[in-house]
């Protein structure tokens, strides 16, 4: 990285709170620092030359997905990419497709997650309906504690969403995000629920059989989880389901 460079940012500017904005493309100026992220970027361009700039972001360290955005076509978190990347020093900053606009470069994942959940039912289910807090807690297998863990490490950031061709043509594709959470409890040993139940809420074209195994989801995921093999090990399941 060539110290001091000009970088120059093409960033997607448009409020749809205001009536008379129009979405445009807005460009700014600014000097890099070493070990610049697109995330500090945008930090001082809102502190130094447009305190308007609407973005989001929580953690700064890539573990809450807040500040995912589509840099140079691909969607990614600003806070774990590096200018640096870039040797043109040009950068051009959309927001993710695929959910609600905020403003400029802000979407509204958590309504589409909290959606999701609502539709998919992505709660435990336990077997046992009667709470008992005097009953010692039930021990859990190591290896299953293991694959559940990795599971959960999705940030609900939305990338795999705005990176999948299926859901960007079909709105009613439950994505990614949606087959790994439903994995997820399909693994849990305490949930009640049967490949038979799963079945019904992702056995068809809106599930994973519509996947087309693109591998958008897979290939732009900042937190590198097992997308497809979670989506083919899914299908197995609900192949079974039809036997």
């Amino acid at each position: 990285m060539s110290q001091g460079r000009t970088l120059t940012f093409n960033i997607f500017r448009y409020d749809p709170q205001m009536p008379d904005d129009k979405p445009k493309m807005v460009k700014y100026q600014l000097e890099e620092a070493p070990g610049m992220t697109v995330f500090i970027a945008l930090n001082m361009l809102r502190e130094q030359q447009d305190p308007s700039l609407q973005f989001d972001f929580v953690c700064r360290a890539g573990i809450c997905g807040s500040c995912a955005m589509v840099i140079n076509g691909y969607p990614t978190l600003a806070c774990r990419t590096l200018t640096s990347k870039y040797p043109k020093g040009d950068i051009t900053l959309m927001p993710l497709p695929g959910f609600e606009l905020i403003g400029d470069l802000s979407v509204n994942t958590g309504k589409f997650m909290r959606e999701l959940a609502e539709r998919l039912k992505l709660w435990l289910h336990p077997r046992n309906d009667e709470a008992d807090i005097h009953r010692i807690e039930a021990p859990m297998d190591p290896e299953e504690a293991a694959k559940l863990y990795e599971l959960e490490r999705c940030v609900e950031c939305g990338v795999c969403v705005s990176a999948c061709a299926t859901k960007q043509m079909r709105d009613t594709f439950v994505g990614a995000v949606g087959m790994m959470k439903i994995a997820r409890f399909e693994l849990d040993s305490r949930d009640a629920r049967s490949v038979e139940d799963f079945y019904h809420v992702i056995g068809n074209q809106d599930g994973v059989f519509g996947c087309m195994t693109l591998l958008g989801c897979q290939d732009n995921c900042p937190k590198d989880l097992p997308h497809m093999q979670q989506i083919a090990y899914l299908r197995r399941k609900m192949a079974t389901a039809l036997v």
